[in-house]
């Protein structure tokens, strides 16, 4: 496959120069979207008040040079592909016996985005090969901090590593922030900027925290017995149906986007990339895909909590590769 620095680029027009210090709730921004009848709409979500682009860029944590050429790659054959539906949610398919499916998760001002995509989906497919008889929440916190070879924790990783730890070395369980949940829940804390948010403010970034390979005290088990492995990792095919396939087969996927200024604004519709500079990659969960008002759309779950987007969810436009999409979808199965 291409290198992800092609691919992120991919379906998404040129950007213009970056102004880093620019506020990520631009009017400017906002107001051209909505008035070019791009599909979707744009506004300023509360996740983002007060910050700039430069905190938003943050976030981004794919690494640069990432790509999954050393990947086996899944496809299927024509075959299986007959009873692929116009529509496909997972939260639907799976949402009552694994709750998991339907939770948007938060960063916070890590750029682990990278880590929360694969354990994510990890968590979602343990639940769904297993029919729902073991629901592990997967530990952001141990995949970011303990998995050296994905890259630079808060700094960026590779999405492709982070399944490959899961298969090496396992993945212990670990709620998010605050939970006292798990092995190891998340230490960085959900945060906005708006005065009248849910969560307290955004305090810049924080060093990536040392790896533990120790539990919670008094956490019924050890680290090493808390562990849950994968049986293999792999890319995705490019092709949309062989996406499709995969995700209503084995669950939800991790992908990789450009994402660029106009993305952070995001409300409601079909996204696609209209206007704003170039931030860089990001990893996200993909969960499904439908078609509103004739335009085909990917559905997908951010990891910037439920003041960003519509409830944390974002449909992107399905097809065309838009801003990468389709190019960089890594996945696995558990070893049940």
């Amino acid at each position: 496959m291409l290198k992800i620095a092609s691919l992120l680029v991919a379906g998404c027009a040129l950007a213009s120069a970056l102004v880093l210090t620019s506020p990520v709730n631009d009017a400017h921004i906002v107001q051209k979207v909505n008035n070019a009848d791009a599909g979707w709409t744009a506004g300023f979500n509360k996740r983002f008040e007060g910050l700039t682009l430069q905190d938003a860029k943050s976030l981004c944590g794919v690494a640069e040079g990432w790509n999954t050429k050393h990947m086996p790659v899944m496809s299927y054959d024509e075959s299986q592909l007959q009873d692929i539906p116009e529509s496909f949610d997972a939260r639907q398919q799976w949402g009552t016996m694994c709750p998991s499916v339907k939770e948007v998760r938060d960063q916070s001002t890590c750029g682990s985005c990278w880590a929360f995509g694969a354990v994510e989906a990890i968590t979602d497919r343990i639940c769904i090969a297993s029919n729902g008889t073991q629901t592990p929440h997967i530990s952001a916190q141990d995949m970011l901090t303990c998995c050296a070879l994905c890259g630079n924790g808060c700094n960026g990783g590779y999405p492709d590593m982070a399944w490959y730890y899961y298969v090496q070395q396992g993945v212990v369980t670990g709620g998010n922030y605050g939970t006292n949940q798990g092995c190891q829940p998340y230490s960085f804390a959900p945060c906005d900027h708006h005065v009248n948010g849910t969560y307290g403010p955004c305090n810049g970034d924080g060093p990536t925290p040392a790896c533990s390979k120790s539990c919670l005290p008094n956490y019924p088990k050890s680290f090493t017995q808390d562990k849950h492995y994968g049986s293999k990792s792999y890319a995705v095919s490019s092709r949309v149906a062989d996406i499709q396939k995969e995700i209503m087969t084995n669950g939800p996927v991790e992908i990789a986007i450009s994402v660029y200024s106009d993305f952070l604004t995001y409300k409601t519709g079909v996204y696609h990339h209209v206007t704003g500079s170039y931030l860089g990659g990001h990893a996200v969960k993909m969960l499904g895909w439908g078609v509103e008002n004739g335009t085909p759309y990917w559905i997908v779950a951010n990891s910037w909590n439920e003041g960003w987007g519509n409830g944390g969810f974002i449909f992107i436009k399905r097809g065309s590769n838009e801003c990468g999409i389709e190019s960089s979808v890594v996945a696995g199965l558990p070893r049940l």
